[in-house]
């Protein structure tokens, strides 16, 4: 096959394709034969997959001038997947009803094509003898299989040249380019020279930032926002860090950066921002069912621009326990007003209030809390906030009826690794909280510790089985129960904690079946996790939890378990999911718990 007419014939594709859109397709093909000689199955199936005929008669296309359009684009599909995967003195046959495509002349179509056979030798697989690009910046990796010995994949030279420009880029230099390039196949020897030549231009710096598209938010702040670093060093890495802190406002859809074609005097480099604004207000609702405690409905309202600044307000409220079997019915309304860039382009600052009645199985109270703080975010996966809140409580438990003003420091920090959010199968999360506090209204003050650690693991093809862990613990040092909320205590049972048991069913017995909280917590759970389908799953889980009268765990305290199986049913917005569980253990009674929600449990 002379592969030189191949580039003449390109022009005629579209023409051939549009005559046979319009002309009605003849059901005449009856036999399509796809052999490649070696073999080797796994580069028919590449081949079979570049092939246009094949699509064409998979999809009942049998129009002449659409199988004939079709060969005729199938030489060079053919020829790019055998470079692809190394081989370069490939010999291909695409015959119709016994004749090369090729040489069919293009307005002398037959009435009809019955037979179609594609034959490819695709010949010795060849491997790479020089391979080479130069000069290479610090620290820039080829990829490992571009490398003498190797087999010589088409796309490993590119990916080299990639690595190479990229690596200059990543050292400053914005507009490298490739200068020359030598690529030289030894078909006697089945072996393929490489060599590229690079040339990594001047050293640059930032130039301007200009500003594209109406935005409602004003330049200013935008600019403090993205915190472009004009005049430092050219960095790709801090155009996408500048992205990445605008769009994580919420208050733009779209979000994009794009270099200068040339270099403005100086050796600076000019950048366009274009923005495009989302809409500034949303609604969202949510709800889960548990068979002893009730129903729970959500909801908030965002907006995401409240000031022109990036401001964003969330108002949250929540009704909880609804039809509960072991207590009343819980409210809660809090709004957080947060900020961007008030310390440096990756500080917010954050002021948030709320109003809260709770009536538990052990307790009943009543808060109001103010606080404002800021937060920092130091990578994807690394963040963390400090505040001061001053809070305000009326409580009723076993320990009688008080009232606590208390101030308090409030800290935490998250590291997340989770390959997703809601449905994670494999990395791992670890949450810290830190809250020193004081009773303004007494002597009592303490320090609060919790601390949640998750653990993935997927095994199996596709990640079919997830191994998932969690282990909780808490303690609170200093004061004694009377002299804190009941929230700043700890309980076990429920959802969050022990599946199967009643929630907050255990904590520190007093007698006369009064409970109230422990000041030491200890929750492990563990999940096996199997996809049934794209669609459903299933989880088996055990959940043990432990709660202590002390500020630190010394075994003296009571544990409890529950374990059970459950059901999920994925969606673009996380897994639903569907639990039942019993109690397990000395003791323990019989009745099962169902649980009905959004996301995995952990």
């Amino acid at each position: 096959m002379n592969f030189r007419r191949m580039t003449v014939l390109r022009g005629i594709f579209p023409v051939l394709i549009m005559m046979a859109a319009l002309t009605s397709p003849v059901r005449a093909l009856e036999r399509l034969s796809f052999d490649v000689k070696g073999g080797d199955i796994a580069l028919t199936d590449t081949l079979r997959s570049a092939s246009l005929v094949v699509a064409a008669h998979d999809e009942k296309r049998d129009s002449p001038r659409v199988l004939l359009a079709a060969a005729l684009a199938d030489y060079a599909r053919f020829l790019e997947a055998l470079y692809g995967e190394g081989h370069y003195s490939g010999v291909i046959h695409i015959r119709l009803d016994g004749r090369e495509a090729a040489q069919i002349p293009l307005l002398d179509l037959p009435s009809k094509i019955k037979r179609i056979e594609i034959t490819i030798d695709p010949g010795k697989p060849f491997r790479f003898g020089l391979a080479q690009v130069t000069p290479l910046a610090p620290k820039t990796q080829l990829p490992k299989a571009f490398a003498t010995g190797e087999p010589a994949k088409s796309g490993l030279i590119q990916e080299a040249v990639d690595a190479g420009l990229g690596g200059w880029r990543d050292a400053g230099h914005a507009k490298p380019f490739v200068t020359g390039q030598s690529v030289v196949a030894d078909h006697r020897r089945q072996i393929l020279d490489a060599k590229v030549r690079l040339d990594p231009g001047p050293s640059v710096r930032f130039g301007e930032m200009r500003i594209i598209g109406n935005s409602k938010v004003r330049q200013d702040r935008i600019r403090k926002i993205a915190g472009f670093p004009a005049g430092q060093q050219f960095s790709p890495e801090a155009l996408t860090r500048a992205a990445e802190r605008l769009r994580r406002t919420g208050a733009f859809r779209s979000v994009s950066f794009s270099e200068a074609e040339t270099l403005s005097p100086g050796k600076t480099l000019d950048v366009d921002l274009t923005l495009v604004d989302e809409k500034p207000r949303r609604l969202g609702f949510g709800a889960e069912i548990s068979s002893l405690e009730g129903v729970t409905l959500s909801g908030f309202w965002l907006h995401r621009n409240l000031f022109g600044g990036a401001e964003r307000l969330r108002v949250d409220g929540k009704i909880a326990n609804i039809g509960g079997q072991t207590r009343g019915v819980d409210y809660s309304l809090g709004a957080r007003l947060e900020r961007p860039a008030v310390w440096g382009a990756d500080t917010n600052g954050y002021v948030t209030a709320s109003l809260e009645h709770l009536d538990e199985p052990g307790y009943r109270s009543d808060t109001a809390n103010l606080g404002l703080g800021v937060s920092r975010i130091f990578s994807k996966s690394l963040k963390a906030e400090v505040g001061v809140a001053l809070s305000r409580a009326r409580i009723r438990d076993a320990l009688g009826e008080r009232l606590l003003t208390l101030l308090s420091l409030p800290a935490n920090v998250t590291w997340d690794r989770r390959d997703d959010v809601f449905n994670p199968t494999s990395g791992f999360y670890l949450g810290a909280e830190l809250t020193p506090f004081a009773d303004l209204t007494s002597t009592a003050k303490g320090l609060r510790l919790y601390t949640d650690s998750r653990l993935y693991r997927g095994f199996g093809a596709n990640d079919r089985f997830v191994l998932a862990g969690r282990m909780q613990v808490g303690s609170l040092v200093g004061a004694g129960q009377a002299s804190v909320p009941p929230d700043y205590l700890f309980f076990s049972g429920g959802s969050g904690t022990v599946r199967g048991q009643p929630y907050q069913s255990l904590g520190v017995d007093l007698g006369g079946g009064k409970i109230v909280g422990g000041r030491s917590f200890v929750g492990l759970s563990g999940e096996v996790r199997m996809k049934i389908t794209d669609r459903y799953g299933a989880v088996g889980f055990f959940d043990t939890g432990y709660i202590g009268a002390s500020g630190f765990y010394n075994g003296r305290g009571q544990w409890q378990s529950g374990a059970g199986i459950g059901l999920r049913y994925n969606t673009p917005i996380g897994p639903v999911r569907l639990d039942v569980a019993r109690p397990v253990g000395p003791g323990a009674g019989k009745r099962f718990q169902v649980y009905i929600g959004i996301g995995q449990a952990f």
